[in-house]
C-alpha cells in the first residue's frame, strides 16, 4: 500500500440474504485529503461507512486503516479512527473537560498524557475558554465542536464526520468548515453530507454511491471540469427557429426555450459564441444576452443517481434516512 494512503478499501461487498447492499466498492484516501461521500437514501452509503469504521463486517473484501486490516487487526485499526456520528455522542450533564477526559481514557490515553491531549483537542476545536461549562448549556455549534474534539483527542489517522454542519447557523457552518480543513493537515477526513455546496467548499475528492455501487469517484478539479458548460443560452428580440443554428460552425444543436431564449449545444471547450454574435448581426436576430449554462453539482448528482421510482433500493436493514 502507498505510504500516504490511510484508507484502502478493496472489492467490498455486503449482502443481507439475497440483497446486495454494497457491490464491489474500491477506493483509497490519501493522507491530508478530505473526501466527500454522497449517496441518496438507501444507496449503501451508511452500510459502507459502518464497514469502514469497523461497526459492520463485510461479506467480502478488505478494509485497511493506516496499514491495519480492520478484520484481522481490529483493535489497531479502530484505534486509528475518530468518528463523529450525525447525533454527537455527548453527555450533556458533564462539563467539556469532564467529557473529554472520559473520552481520552476510553481511547486508552495514559493518565499522565490526558491533560495534554485534552488541551490540544480543545485548542484545535476552539474550546479553550469553555472547558468548565456544562455541555448542555453550550450552543449547537459548540456542541458540534465538542463532538469533533472527542473524535480527534487520540490523534487518529482517519476522521469520519457524518453530517457535521446540520442544524448550524451560517457563521457556525463557516467555522466548522474551517475546522475540517485544518484537520486535513494532519488527518484523512471522510465527510458524509447532504449539503452539496459543502462538498465543493472543503473536499478534495468526491465519490457518489448509488444502488450499492460507486458511480462517481473524482477530484474536485475533475468535478469542476464536468460542471463546465457545453451549452449557451442566448436571448433574442427576433429569435429564429432552432434549426437555423445548426449551420453555424461549432453548433451541435439547439432547442427553443421561453421568452425568446434558445439553448445552443456545442462540443466541450469549443464555444461558438463569436459565430452566433456574427450571425445575429447579419441576420437581424437582435441578440441581447448570451451566457454559458453552468451545470451544478446538484444536477450532476441527480443525473447520476436518477432511477425509476419503482426500482428496489439496495440499502440494508440499518440503512437510515441519512444515507
Amino acid at each position: 500500500m502507498n505510504d500516504t494512503s490511510l484508507v484502502q478499501v478493496e472489492h467490498l461487498f455486503r449482502y443481507y440474504g439475497d440483497l446486495c447492499a454494497v457491490r464491489d466498492v474500491s477506493f483509497t484516501i490519501e493522507r491530508g485529503e478530505v473526501m466527500g461521500f454522497l449517496g441518496p437514501n438507501g444507496a449503501g452509503k451508511s452500510t459502507t461507512m459502518q464497514i469502514i469504521s469497523g461497526n459492520l463486517a463485510p461479506s467480502a473484501g478488505q478494509v485497511r486503516i493506516d496499514g491495519f486490516d480492520i478484520l484481522d487487526e481490529p483493535r489497531l485499526a479502530k484505534a486509528r479512527i475518530g468518528y463523529l456520528p450525525e447525533q454527537p455522542p455527548l453527555y450533556r450533564e458533564l462539563t467539556v473537560d469532564e467529557f473529554l477526559r472520559y473520552c481520552a481514557r476510553l481511547n486508552q490515553i495514559p493518565r499522565e498524557q490526558c491533560t495534554a491531549a485534552m488541551d490540544a483537542a480543545k485548542q484545535r476545536c476552539g474550546l479553550a475558554d469553555v472547558g468548565r461549562r456544562l455541555i448542555g448549556n453550550l450552543s449547537k455549534g459548540y456542541q458540534q465542536r465538542v463532538g469533533i474534539a472527542q473524535a480527534i483527542i487520540h490523534s487518529p489517522a482517519v476522521v469520519i464526520l457524518d453530517e457535521p454542519t446540520v442544524g448550524l447557523d451560517p457563521i457556525q457552518i463557516r467555522e466548522i468548515r474551517a475546522l475540517i480543513r485544518d484537520l486535513a493537515r494532519e488527518h484523512s477526513v471522510i465527510l458524509s453530507t447532504h449539503i452539496l455546496p459543502e462538498v465543493e467548499a472543503i473536499c478534495d475528492r468526491v465519490q457518489i454511491i448509488h444502488r450499492g455501487e460507486l458511480v462517481l469517484h473524482d477530484s474536485i478539479a475533475g468535478l469542476r471540469r464536468r460542471m463546465q458548460s457545453s451549452a449557451l443560452v442566448a436571448t433574442f428580440h427576433n429569435a429564429p427557429p432552432p434549426v437555423r443554428f445548426e449551420s453555424i460552425p461549432g453548433v451541435l444543436g439547439a432547442e427553443e426555450l421561453a421568452d425568446g431564449r434558445v439553448r445552443i449545444h456545442y462540443p466541450h471547450g469549443e464555444s461558438p459564441a463569436e459565430h452566433i454574435v456574427e450571425q445575429s448581426v447579419a441576420q437581424g436576430w437582435r441578440l441581447y444576452d448570451i451566457s454559458a449554462e453552468r451545470v451544478s453539482l446538484e444536477e450532476i448528482f441527480v443525473d447520476i443517481t436518477h432511477t425509476d421510482a419503482a426500482a428496489p433500493e439496495t440499502g440494508g436493514p440499518e440503512e437510515d434516512a441519512a444515507a
